[in-house]
């Protein structure tokens, strides 16, 4: 039992290497967790991954004129990623067309963009570095950005909490408020977009969005209610940073594809053991999530 213990918490406690980048990795876990509820809940889950394709220009433009400087890359990757997000809805809103059309033809063309800037000047180690991120490597400042982050998109997500549940359960009756849901709505595009950008230093860009999405998938198989799905998804995220950290030290796996890896695992786990719509699943059917089904968040 003792070295089952030793086993689980001693790189945390002889390597500081190891405690920084648990407590970043936790720290980006609260601040994405709660936004990939509401990406899954209001079926913009797709929109997370192409917000996280879409920085790259961004973070590729700033690497070249800085180098590997985590506040140019992070301003170069907010702009790029909120330059898409307007460029799509500006583009379906003027041409009639959908809008997932349009944000996949922008986020494809920023992706092929970015890593063709990437691979102009920097070498497969910088592009590695970019796409996957480097958590045991966590610098003071990528390290001090990922508080500011959580901080800041905690604070923003409490302001904006009681219009997205609304937003998410009666797009009409918000709008009727007047601008407050579409404020909301900016407000929390935002937070995807700064979280991202915030979680590539850790994780990558090809990955971060993993930590977004995928705890919140699973949380919804094990409960219907809002703020439990809240809680679990924080939890799934962190013990999955905490696993694959341990995985990253004891058998040399790159950081963030176990993590994810992990959090894909338990995502297939859910679907077939989940109490409420997994394939083993026995008694009645339970009822879906669909946004006329109020008191499943509330």
């Amino acid at each position: 039992m003792l070295d089952l213990i030793s086993l689980l918490f001693a790189p945390f406690i002889d390597y500081q290497f190891m405690r920084r980048a648990l407590v970043g990795c936790a720290t980006l876990s609260l601040g994405t967790a709660p936004i990939g509820v509401f990406l899954m809940l209001r079926r913009l889950s797709l929109t997370g991954d192409a917000m996280a394709h879409a920085i790259l220009p961004g973070v590729a433009l700033a690497y070249l004129l800085c180098g590997l400087s985590v506040v140019a890359m992070t301003i170069g990757g907010l702009v790029a990623g909120l330059l898409v997000a307007m460029l799509a809805g500006a583009t379906a809103l003027k041409t009639k067309s959908s809008e997932d059309s349009t944000l996949a033809a922008f986020y494809l063309s920023s992706l092929a963009l970015g890593v063709l800037l990437i691979s102009a000047k920097g070498s497969n180690i910088d592009l590695l570095h970019v796409l996957f991120g480097t958590a045991l490597a966590l610098d003071d400042t990528a390290f001090t950005l990922l508080l500011i982050t959580c901080v800041c998109s905690l604070v923003v997500f409490t302001l904006i909490y009681r219009p997205l549940v609304l937003g998410t359960l009666d797009k009409d009756y918000l709008d009727s408020f007047g601008s407050s849901g579409k404020v909301a709505h900016l407000a929390f595009m935002f937070l995807v977009v700064a979280n991202l950008v915030a979680g590539f230093h850790a994780l990558g860009t090809l990955m971060a969005v993993g930590l977004m999405i995928l705890p919140a998938c699973i949380a919804r198989f094990w409960t219907r209610k809002l703020e439990p799905m809240l809680l679990l998804s924080i939890l799934l995220s962190v013990a999955a940073c905490w696993a694959g950290l341990l995985l990253s030290y004891y058998f040399g796996f790159s950081t963030s594809p176990s993590i994810v890896l992990l959090l894909a695992a338990c995502y297939l786990i859910s679907v077939v053991f989940s109490p409420l719509d997994g394939l083993l699943r026995s008694g009645k059917p339970t009822p879906s999530f669909n946004h006329n089904n109020k008191d499943m968040l509330l």
